[in-house]
């Protein structure tokens, strides 16, 4: 079977075929006779796949199937039938001795043989036997070979010739022998007396003839299984050449073995990768140029392109639809063209053919190229690496880590103790901090990070900042000037193996910031010249980042200097609050955020809370500046609208004058939330200039915002009035106010951070320092990109017996009985002391609202830490002090009112004007009643008046 085979193949490749190429016709053709089976809509008519013809693979393949299953069937069927005769054969033996046998011995055989005629008793048992055996004949005769019985009565009598001596000595056989029936598979057993003698013999016979019509019978079922087979084989052998035709397109031999030819070129031979990617992003094949550019793994075929270990950019391509020309990707050290077809037209599969042309020009270059290649990448590395924090320390840190191990063993960075300060440095000095070390263990014998380092004079390393000499040595253990520096240090450096040194400053603006030590040990190359031009290449790119950072520390430090002496340090004391603020500044530095706390008169306190945007100097500065003109505005005791609208106005003017001054910037946006307490009535009033409304938490857990009217921000000129809000709260309420940067942030929009304040605040009362605590670790990240600001204030209320108030009728007799009723609430106070001052006071600015001003008139007295003496009228003329002649009869009524009060002043309300004067309570409230008013006038005359 084997050489019929290698004939066929030899046939095979003996047979004309097609050209591989679709589209050519076939060899010996002229034009070729193929029909188009490619399924409708799947590309070029002009690639048609031939029919099923003789000159095809399929086709041969099915011949070849159709003569191997013939031959198989055939085979099988001679094999069965042979088989099927000596199977029959073997049962008429063995059919026929045990009718022999069994009749030999069957009860009364010697009886009949002794009877005086034994075939009559004997033929009819032996027809018997005969019939229920399937023999042809039971013949018994006696050993003189006289026949008893027969199956033909003819032989009866007669003598029997056959090969039975050996039945004769007692032992039956089977034979086949021609006798009287004709040839036939033939038994004999002897029949034996009770002594062991034979006395005759019975033979069993089946002609030949009767054993091969058995077979006969059963050949015709052999053969329709035969056919059926046949049937079920061919069947088969058309369904796999189907199939084979479909997946060879129908091909030759020739063409076949052509297209494998080619196949095995592109996947062995050809010297530009082939690599064709399925639909789904797979990769389908890859030839051997292709693996080893991209260094595929083995079982790259099957998987998907980006599990392959490519370029992010290169396996993109692979996996997407885009097609591409000569486009340059970076695959390990080699930059490859690559084309991107589809396949669209040519295959029944959509994907596409991707082709690789390795253009790197340096490859067969010299190995000094390659590492030319490599330091340009380690630059571009440094570049992208060094200086991605604006920290001297940190920055440092990644000068040393890039250097090793791509390009020292081992690395450290030294730098000026003002450099790390923030400073310029120096321009003499031998000393140095050791800022970084990278490719040693922590027990290194080199000097450790954060230890100042002083060079010894006259040694290679040594020299002053504004020398810093840049140099290689190779030979470190032939260097005796190097080993002077330290020396036990030195030989403790040598033990570890390290044999070669380039040391190269770090220099930025023509200014020496420290130094970068690059060491090699063990096998690596001792640095050469060509080194140490690179070494102070990176250590320039370096010294860029380390002096921005340098810079970026001084103005850091700068900011929060000023910052820390413009925001307030202590909270005024005041009994109409209990506040508790928290300033967290941002990870990038300081901000604009700020907060103060002003006591305002009439037992009332300004809260007040302010976003500058931006962060460093000028957010600092232009936070200072609008503090500072809060607290002057304060003094003029205006209502929250007014002040934030004078504020306005000051940045408006603030940003005109700016625009003017290419180093100043003009304020980008700031917003303000002013907030005034008064604690003998719990009234709160505030406005706001573009800024988050204050949260107030109920002593019974509630919590609600006090949305005022919306205002923009300041400095943007729009000319719209501010308006205030106003809301009454019970004692223990809790105000909180706050900066954007608590409550919005990248992962947290402006809503969700409100709702988060209101649950944070929600629940039990806390005192105001508790609050603050609170809100910030429900609040804040662990890394802030933006300041916080946060002040909580806990209201308190004035005891009504602290408070004592009259309606005056415009009238002057009515001055006496309320200055009289004034001084017996004193008196019931206890401030006896403060009765002559106080009783001036009020006689005056009564006096002077019933003479000037105009109705409703009302006097309020107010007993906190100080005495608070307020007079209100309906008119909104302000009066002013000023000196009285020695002629004049009037004039010198405020000026009794200064010296008696502490402090004084007018502030307006809608209703008209508010004159108030404070009086310090305690042992030492001056001026005493025991003092003459004449002294005061001298007095007020030596000062120059007022």
């Amino acid at each position: 079977m084997s050489g019929q085979s290698g004939r066929f193949r030899r046939w095979l490749r003996r047979a004309p075929g097609r050209s591989a190429f679709p589209g050519a016709p076939p060899a010996g053709s002229g034009t070729g006779d193929h029909q188009d089976e490619r399924p409708a809509g799947t590309g070029d008519p002009q690639h048609i796949r031939p029919s099923l013809t003789t000159r095809s693979v399929a086709r041969e393949v099915f011949l070849l199937q159709l003569v191997l299953v013939v031959l198989l069937v055939a085979a099988a069927v001679v094999a069965f039938v042979v088989q099927a005769r000596r199977d029959t054969m073997l049962d008429a033996q063995h059919r026929t001795l045990a009718a022999a046998e069994s009749f030999a011995h069957s009860y009364g055989l010697q009886e009949a043989l002794n009877s005086a005629d034994p075939t009559a008793k004997l033929q009819p048992l032996a027809e018997e036997a005969r019939q229920a055996s399937g023999v042809d004949a039971l013949i018994v005769y006696k050993l003189d070979g006289i026949a008893l019985t027969h199956s033909d009565p003819r032989q009866i009598g007669k003598h029997v010739i056959g090969p039975y001596a050996e039945a004769a000595r007692g032992k039956p056989f089977t034979r086949t022998f021609e006798g009287a029936l004709g040839l036939s598979v033939i038994s004999a057993a002897p029949v034996k007396d009770a002594s062991g003698k034979v006395v005759a013999i019975v033979a069993a016979p089946v002609t030949v003839e009767k054993v091969q019509k058995s077979v006969n019978r059963q050949l015709p079922m052999f053969l329709g299984i035969a056919v059926g087979a046949l049937a079920l084989a061919a069947g088969g052998a058309g369904l796999v050449s189907r199939r084979l035709r479909r997946q060879t397109h129908g091909l030759g031999p020739a063409e076949m073995t052509r297209m494998y030819e080619h196949h095995d070129a592109v996947l062995h031979a050809v010297r530009e990768g082939v690599l064709i990617v399925g639909r789904d992003g797979r990769l389908l094949l890859a030839n051997d140029e292709a693996r080893r550019l991209l260094d595929l793994p083995a079982d790259a075929e099957g998987r998907h392109v980006g599990d392959l270990g490519l370029d992010h950019r290169t396996a993109e391509l692979l996996a997407s639809d885009r097609l591409a020309t000569d486009e340059v990707h970076l695959a390990q050290d080699k930059l490859l063209a690559v084309n991107k077809r589809s396949t669209a037209p040519y295959g029944a599969h959509q994907g596409s053919v991707v082709t690789l042309r390795d253009t790197t020009e340096l490859r067969w270059l010299s190995g000094r190229a390659e590492v030319a290649r490599e330091r340009l990448r380690l630059l571009y590395d440094a570049g992208v690496r060094i200086g991605s924090t604006l920290n001297v320390e940190r920055t440092a840190e990644e000068l040393a880590q890039v250097a090793v191990p791509r390009f020292a063993d081992i690395a450290t960075v030294d730098l000026e103790d003002s450099v790390l300060k923030g400073e310029e440095p120096a321009v003499t000095g031998s000393e140095l901090h050791r800022t970084a070390i990278a490719g040693l263990p922590p027990d290194h014998p080199l000097h450790p990070v954060g230890e100042l380092i002083r060079f010894v004079p006259g040694t290679p390393v040594a020299g002053s900042a504004d020398q810093a000499p840049s140099l290689v040595e190779p030979d470190l253990a032939g260097n005796s000037a190097w080993r002077s520096q330290d020396p036990e240090r030195t030989r403790r450096i040598l033990d570890q193996g390290v044999h070669s040194l380039a040391v190269v400053p770090l220099r930025a603006r023509g200014v020496v910031l420290g130094r970068v030590d690059f060491w090699r040990s063990g096998s690596s190359p001792p640095f050469d010249d060509e080194d140490l031009s690179f070494a102070e290449e990176l250590a320039g790119r370096a010294a860029v980042g380390v002096d921005n950072a340098r810079r970026y520390t001084r103005e850091r430090t700068m900011a929060m200097t000023l910052q820390r002496s413009l925001m307030p340090r202590d909270l005024p004391d005041q009994d109409a609050l209990e506040v508790a603020h928290r300033y967290l500044p941002a990870q990038a530095g300081v901000g604009g955020d700020w907060f103060d706390v002003i006591p305002v008169p009439g037992a009332r306190v300004a809260l007040v809370v302010g976003d500058v945007v931006g962060h460093g100097l000028h957010a600092a500065a232009t936070m200072g500046r609008l503090r500072i003109a809060v607290h002057n505005f304060s003094a003029l005791d205006l209502s929250p609208d007014e002040l934030l609208g004078h504020l306005d106005e000051l940045v408006t003017d603030i940003d005109v004058q700016d625009e003017d001054s290419e180093e100043t910037p003009a304020i980008t946006g700031a917003t303000c939330l002013y907030v005034i307490y008064d604690a003998a009535s719990g009234r709160v009033t505030s406005a706001t200039a573009g800024h988050l409304p204050p949260a107030v938490a109920y002593p019974d857990g509630r919590v609600e915002f006090l949305q005022a009217p919306v205002s923009p921000p300041l400095g943007l000129g729009s000319s719209l009035p501010f308006e205030t809000a106003e809301l009454s709260l019970p004692e223990g309420s809790r105000l909180v106010l706050y900066t954007d940067g608590l409550v919005e942030n990248r992962s947290r929009d402006l809503d969700e951070g409100l709702e988060a304040l209101a649950t944070a605040l929600a629940g039990p009362d806390r005192t105001p320092d508790d609050t603050c605590a609170t809100v910030l670790q429900s609040l804040l990240p662990a890394r802030s990109t933006d300041d916080v600001a946060l002040l909580v204030a806990r209201t308190r209320r004035l005891d009504p017996a602290d408070v004592a108030e009259w309606d005056v009728a415009r009238d002057p007799a009515a001055v006496g009985p309320v200055r009289n009723a004034c001084v017996r609430q004193l008196e019931q106070w206890g401030l006896h002391h403060l009765v002559y001052g106080a009783e001036l006071i009020l006689s005056e600015l009564i006096t002077n609202a019933v003479r000037h001003g105009a109705e409703p008139i009302h006097v309020r007295l107010l007993h906190t830490r100080t005495l608070i003496c307020e007079v209100s009228d309906g008119s909104s003329t302000s009066p002013h002090i000023r000196q009285a002649k020695d002629t004049d009869e009037a004039g010198r009524g405020l000026f009794l009112v200064a010296q008696f009060a502490e402090h004084w002043g007018t502030r307006y309300s809608p209703r008209g004007k508010t004159i108030w004067a404070t009086q310090v309570i305690g042992p030492d409230a001056l001026p005493s009643v025991e003092e003459p008013s004449e002294h005061l006038l001298s007095r007020w005359e030596e000062r120059g008046g007022w």
